[in-house]
C-alpha cells in the first residue's frame, strides 16, 4: 500500500496527549515534539505563518508524521526525551554533554566499603549520586572518613573465615582509620551504624550524626574521659562547619528540585539545584543548542526532563521561575517571595554564570563562533533588522568652544578596526554646538562613503542623548539613508540607549556583552577624539607664535620644531644654534622676536 499524503495523515492523526515524528522522504527522522493533543499540534505547523525560516525548512521536508500514543504528558515528556538522545534529529534541541558522571557507592557486603565510581553494577550495593564532579565526591568521602573509621580491604568478610583467623589487621588499624572488623575487633552492629549515618550525610541531613556524636561527647565527659570528649568534640566542629558552608536557605525545604534558565539567540542554559535539609547537595547546569527558536518554557520543560532523569531526580516538588507543564505527577512552585524566591534567583545566577564562563572560553578556543554569537545577541538585545558586523561610532570633542573636532571609530565583528577610524574638523559651525557639529560629521561621513560606493554600517551609534541623536538622524534623512542604517545614542550617566523616535531609553543589562561593546566603543571614540583635539590645540598654540614672526614660515616653523622640540627650548637657544639650523638671516629674525625686550 501507498503511504498517504501528508493531507490525508493529518486528518488521522490522534487527538491524545504523545509524541510525534517528523521524517523526511528519505525515511531520515527530522522533529520529535510531545503533545497534549497531537492532532491540534501538528496540524499548527501546516496552517500558521511560521516567523522563523528554520521551520519554514522543515516543514516542506516533512513527508511522513508517526504518532506514538502515551497514558499522560508525563510520559509524553520522558518518551519525547528519550527520543531524541537516541536518534539525534536535525530540528531538534541538541543536549550537549553526555558525559559519565562520579557516584558513591555503599557495597553490598558485610562490613561495607564506601567509594567513588562510575560505573553501577546491578550487585545489590547502592549508589548516590550521580555527582556533577569529582571534587565534590572526593570532598564528601574526606568528612565521612574524618568521621567515621571504615574498612578499605576488600576481604570477605565471612563469619566463619574471621573465626578461622584467616584475615589479619594492616596498616590503616594501626594508624587509627580502621577498627580492625578482619579480627573482630568491631562489632557489626556498631559499623552497620556507621553505615547507617553515612547514608544520611551523603542524602545531606547531619542532624541524626550530630545528634549521636553530642550524646558521644557527655557520655565521655562524664566518665572523664577528656581525650575521648575532645576527639568527639572536633568531629562535631567538621560537621558543622560543612552543614554552615553548604546550608544556604531554611532548612525546612527539604527534598525540592530548583530548575531555571537563561537563555540567548542559540543557546539555552538550564540550571539544576537540589536541595535536601536546607542544604544544596547538588548543583548543574546543561547547555542546549536552539534549532527552531524555541521558547524559554519549551527548553526548561524539556531541560528539566532530562536532568531529572540524568541524576535519578524524584523530588516531588520543584521550583522554577515561571510555569512549566510536567503533568500531574509532581508539584510546580513559582515562588513570589522569601527563602523559595531567593532560592530561584541563586539559581538563575548560576545559569548566568555558567553562560558567561562558556562565552569566555569560547573566545579561546572558537573565535568565530564567539563573534557569531555576540552579533546575534547584539542584535536581539538592541532589536536591529541585521546583525551590526560594521559599527560606527561618533563623539565631538572641544572645550570652551575652541578647536571644535570630531571622532568616528569603526567595529568589525565586535573588534576596533583602527586603519577606518577617521577624524573631522568642524567647519559649518562655530562655537560649542554638539548638535550642529553631529549633524555635520555624521553627514560628511556618509556622504563621501555614498560617493565613493563603500560599504555602510548596520548600526551608527552617537555619543550622547536624544539632542545628538536627532542630528544624526537629521544627517542621514537628508542623504536619504533614514531606515537604512541603523542608529542609536548613549547618554552617558546612566549608560541610557535612545532611539529615534522613541522617548523611553532602553536599559541593557550591566554585565552583557551587548552594552560591553557599545561601551567599548563609546570610550575609544572619546579617546580618539580627545587624543586629536589635544594635538591640534598644542599645535595651534605653537605655530600661531612662531607664524607670527614676520618673514618666518611654515617651512621654518617646522625646521624649528623638528629640531628643539618645543617652543620653550627655540626661545633659550642661541643666535648661533638656530642659524645652524634656518640660516643666519631668519635666525636672526627669530632670536630677535625673543629677545628684543632685553
Amino acid at each position: 500500500m501507498e503511504r498517504p499524503t501528508l493531507e490525508v495523515q493529518l486528518q488521522t492523526l490522534p487527538s491524545n496527549p504523545g509524541v510525534y515524528q517528523y521524517f523526511d522522504k528519505n525515511g531520515k527522522i527530522l522533529y520529535v515534539g510531545k503533545a497534549k493533543n497531537i492532532k491540534k499540534r501538528v496540524t499548527s505547523y501546516f496552517t500558521k505563518r511560521h516567523d522563523s525560516h528554520r521551520i519554514g525548512v522543515m516543514v516542506k521536508k516533512i513527508h511522513e508524521i508517526r504518532p506514538i500514543v502515551v497514558a499522560s504528558e508525563t510520559d509524553a515528556l520522558l518518551l519525547e526525551n528519550n527520543l531524541i538522545k537516541k536518534h539525534q534529529p536535525r530540528f531538534n534541541v541538541m543536549l550537549k554533554d553526555d558525559k559519565t558522571y562520579p557516584w558513591i557507592c555503599i557495597k553490598n557486603e558485610r562490613f561495607p566499603r564506601v567509594f567513588p565510581t562510575r560505573r553501577l553494577i546491578k550487585d545489590g550495593s547502592e549508589y548516590y549520586g550521580p555527582f556533577t564532579s569529582f571534587k565534590t565526591v572526593n570532598t564528601l568521602l574526606d568528612l565521612i572518613k574524618g568521621l567515621y573509621q571504615l574498612r578499605t580491604c576488600n576481604y570477605d568478610l565471612d563469619p566463619q573465615k574471621i573465626k578461622e583467623g584467616k584475615f589479619k589487621v594492616c596498616l590503616e588499624y594501626h594508624l587509627g582509620n580502621c577498627k580492625g572488623p578482619c579480627e573482630a575487633l568491631q562489632a557489626e552492629e556498631e559499623y552497620n551504624r556507621n553505615i547507617e549515618a553515612i547514608r544520611q550525610i551523603v542524602k545531606g541531613n547531619f542532624k541524626d550524626s550530630l545528634h549521636r556524636f553530642r550524646d558521644q561527647m557527655k557520655a565521655h565527659a562524664e566518665k572523664m574521659e577528656f581525650e575521648d570528649a575532645q576527639r568527639i568534640k572536633n568531629k562535631i566542629e567538621v560537621l558543622e562547619n560543612y552543614q554552615s558552608k553548604s546550608t544556604v536557605v531554611n532548612p525546612k525545604i527539604n527534598n525540592v528540585d530548583v530548575f531555571s534558565i537563561v537563555s540567548d539567540e542559540g543557546y539555552g542554559y538550564v540550571n539544576f539545584l537540589q536541595l535536601s535539609h536546607g542544604a544544596i547537595i547538588r548543583s548543574h547546569t546543561i547547555e542546549m543548542k536552539k534549532k527552531l527558536d524555541e521558547s524559554d518554557r519549551e527548553l526548561l520543560e524539556l531541560g528539566i526532563v532530562e536532568i531529572r532523569q540524568r541524576f535519578s531526580g524524584n523530588s516531588p516538588e520543584i521550583y522554577v521561575p515561571f510555569k512549566v507543564d510536567l503533568g500531574d505527577e509532581v508539584k510546580i512552585t513559582v515562588p513570589q517571595l522569601g527563602d523559595k524566591k531567593k532560592i530561584v534567583e541563586l539559581s538563575q545566577r548560576n545559569a548566568k554564570y555558567f553562560r558567561q564562563e562558556r562565552f569566555k572560553q569560547m573566545k579561546i578556543v572558537d573565535p568565530d563562533r564567539h563573534v557569531n554569537r555576540v552579533m546575534a545577541q547584539m542584535k536581539e538585545d538592541l532589536r536591529l533588522s541585521k546583525e551590526p558586523r560594521h559599527i560606527e561610532c561618533f563623539d565631538n570633542s572641544n572645550i570652551q568652544g575652541s578647536n571644535p573636532v570630531a571622532a568616528c571609530v569603526v567595529f568589525k565583528n565586535g573588534k576596533p578596526s583602527k586603519k577606518d577610524y577617521r577624524k573631522f574638523n568642524i567647519k559649518t559651525v562655530e562655537g560649542a554646538n554638539d548638535f550642529a557639529s553631529m549633524e555635520e560629521v555624521v553627514f560628511r561621513r556618509y556622504k563621501r562613503l555614498l560617493n565613493e560606493g563603500e560599504e555602510l554600517p548596520q548600526l551608527i551609534i552617537v555619543d550622547g542623548g536624544k539632542g545628538q541623536l536627532s542630528s544624526g538622524v537629521k544627517a542621514l534623512e537628508i542623504l536619504g539613508l533614514r531606515g537604512k542604517i541603523a542608529i542609536i545614542g548613549i547618554a552617558k550617566r546612566l549608560e541610557e540607549i535612545f532611539y529615534p523616535g522613541d522617548s523611553i531609553p532602553l536599559y541593557l543589562d550591566k554585565k552583557s556583552e551587548t552594552l560591553r561593546i557599545i561601551q567599548q566603543l563609546r570610550n575609544e571614540a572619546h579617546r580618539f577624539g580627545i587624543t586629536f583635539h589635544r594635538n591640534k590645540r598644542s599645535k595651534t598654540a605653537l605655530n600661531t607664535e612662531l607664524e607670527s614672526i614676520p618673514g618666518i614660515g611654515e617651512k621654518t616653523v617646522i625646521d624649528l620644531l623638528k629640531h628643539f622640540r618645543s617652543l620653550k627650548r627655540i626661545k633659550e637657544a642661541s643666535e648661533k644654534e638656530l642659524a645652524e639650523i634656518i640660516g643666519s638671516s631668519r635666525a636672526g629674525i627669530v632670536f630677535q622676536f625673543y629677545h628684543k625686550k632685553e
